[in-house]
């Protein structure tokens, strides 16, 4: 058999175990850090409060302010809040919005980050930054906004629900799944998504279903990882910008839009590449498109996007915007198409095999 191809790992480094949290000091020492700024949502307050003070006399301040789709004038508030108090690193803990914070901040200043997920994005892996202006979000891969260090600890994710939980992790299913068919996919990002998807589909069941079950929660946490990797491997491709249409244009919550969208775009694009897709479909019991849409079907995983308040008035528009510049994508992207397939995922009807 002849190889030929390029495959370049990003350079995280990743801490992964029960308790894990608690050696965030070390990891910012080790940095050559003094003064940690903590992010996290205005939820998330309260936690980020305790990891300061566990940070003790290395913590500068804290900043609650992270947002969905990382909007600039929220970044711009954090950065004078960095400039306040002389913060010479980022510690982030959250989930995808406070991770985009850290790495929107980490591109403008090259601040170096330390993540803390408690949620399955897996963006924590990843060059890459989506941030909204002016209703639009948009997308750019730079090494500055890698994390330097990513800690996993299963025990943080023990507070999220069973929904946020399959949503999230419905996600980072979505990150494996365009990996398999990326124009720049490699033998290595293919095992590296495989894997994650085995591990997804395996855990995230016994998360929906006790949502205490450490083992469960580790699983999915290690496949948020790998599916997350592979994510800043490979190029994106249709499912993504759809979802980034939907949500920085229309604003709506990014995980259950993927939740939504997974189904139709892989089987949207199972019809031109079967083979790369296949491995999918295997690992969740039938033709990739309908087998998704049962997955999270069962798992009790929202279904429409007009459960997740979009007008269906809004359709043509969305449609408008994701094939003005689409990203590459192993099917022709054509506006009917596509305005077809937002028809189906408003409606939350089941892809056809």
């Amino acid at each position: 058999m002849s190889l030929e191809f390029v495959y370049g790992g990003n350079p995280a480094r990743i801490v992964f175990g029960n308790g894990a949290r608690r050696r965030v000091s070390e990891w910012v020492e080790a940095l050559g850090c003094r003064r940690a700024l903590v992010l996290t949502t205005p939820q998330q307050r309260a936690e980020g409060a305790a990891l300061a003070g566990q940070l003790g006399p290395l913590a500068a301040g804290q900043f609650a302010g992270a947002v969905m789709h990382t909007p600039v004038e929220v970044t711009e508030q954090a950065l004078a809040r960095v400039a306040e108090l002389g913060a010479d690193c980022l510690v982030a803990l959250g989930g995808g919005s406070t991770t985009g914070l850290g790495k929107a901040i980490a591109y403008r200043t090259d601040l170096p980050q330390v993540v803390v997920p408690t949620t399955y994005a897996g963006s924590e892996v990843t060059p890459i930054l989506g941030q909204t202006a002016a209703g639009r979000k948009t997308t750019l891969r730079d090494p500055r906004v890698l994390p330097e260090i990513v800690i996993y600890d299963p025990e943080l994710t023990l507070g999220l629900s069973a929904a946020v939980s399959v949503t999230s992790g419905l996600n980072a299913i979505a990150h494996a799944a365009e990996a398999l068919y990326a124009a720049d996919r490699n033998p290595i990002t293919t095992l590296l998504a495989l894997e994650g998807l085995r591990a997804m589909r395996q855990a995230l069941p016994g998360v929906a279903a006790v949502p205490t079950d450490l083992a469960a929660r580790g699983g999915a946490l290690y496949g948020a990882w790998l599916c997350g990797t592979v994510l800043g491997s490979v190029a994106m491709a249709l499912h993504h910008k759809l979802c980034h249409t939907l949500g920085g244009s229309f604003d709506l919550p990014h995980a259950e839009t993927h939740a939504v969208m997974l189904p139709h775009t892989v089987g949207f694009n199972a019809a031109a590449v079967p083979d790369l897709l296949q491995p999918l479909g295997a690992i969740f019991g039938g033709a990739p498109g309908p087998a998704l849409y049962d997955f999270a079907a069962s798992l009790k995983a929202p279904l429409a996007l007009r459960d997740l308040g979009l007008a269906e008035a809004a359709l043509d528009r969305a449609a408008d915007e994701a094939t003005a510049n689409p990203y590459p994508n192993p099917r022709p992207v054509d506006r009917a198409a596509i305005r077809a397939l937002l028809q189906a995922a408003w409606e939350g009807r089941r892809p056809e095999p």
